[in-house]
């Protein structure tokens, strides 16, 4: 079965990572890539920052001066991806997680920081492999369909009080 090496790096020291959430980041991302059968192992990195750092990549990257959840950098295009010359594995891209943030959105959305995190990561993966949201409409229907899938699979079932607008 193929794998996702996940390098999660902590770049922040606003607030604590908590124990466990490494092993759920490795566990959502090796999950969107058996839901996609993806078919090769795959290479993604993680960092979480805090509100500041994110703020500026979203005013650097997207043109956006404002905070947000997360940000994904795909490597690939197309279903094509550069490749790890010394392992195989298919480089996927880059995924950064304001702790800060996700910290604020699980309380707002009255559920734990694991579901938070576990959303932000099967979310932004959904991104690395090509998912898009930001026009709406079916695609984002799609996306909002494939990242519960995940969630639920790995134990992570949204609740009702969980609110999935923009």
């Amino acid at each position: 079965m193929e794998k996702a090496k996940v390098i999660i790096s902590n770049d922040q020291k606003k607030a604590e990572v908590p124990k466990g959430i490494r092993l759920l980041i490795r566990r959502c991302c090796n999950a969107v890539l058996q839901e996609e059968n993806f078919g090769a192992d795959a290479e993604v990195s993680v960092r979480f920052v805090d509100n500041e750092t994110i703020r500026e990549l979203n005013s650097q990257y997207r043109n956006i001066d404002r905070e947000t959840d997360v940000l994904s950098f795909p490597l690939g295009e197309n279903g094509e991806y550069d490749v790890n010359l010394d392992t195989g594995a298919k480089l996927l891209g880059d995924i950064v997680i304001s702790v800060e943030k996700a910290i604020e959105q699980a309380d707002t959305y009255n559920h734990s920081l694991q579901r938070e995190i576990g959303f932000l990561t099967v979310h932004s993966m959904l991104h690395l492999l090509g998912y898009d949201h930001e026009c709406g409409g079916l695609e984002q229907d799609r996306m909002r369909s494939k990242e519960e899938e995940v969630l639920t699979k790995i134990g992570l079932k949204r609740d009702s009080s969980h609110y999935m607008g923009e």
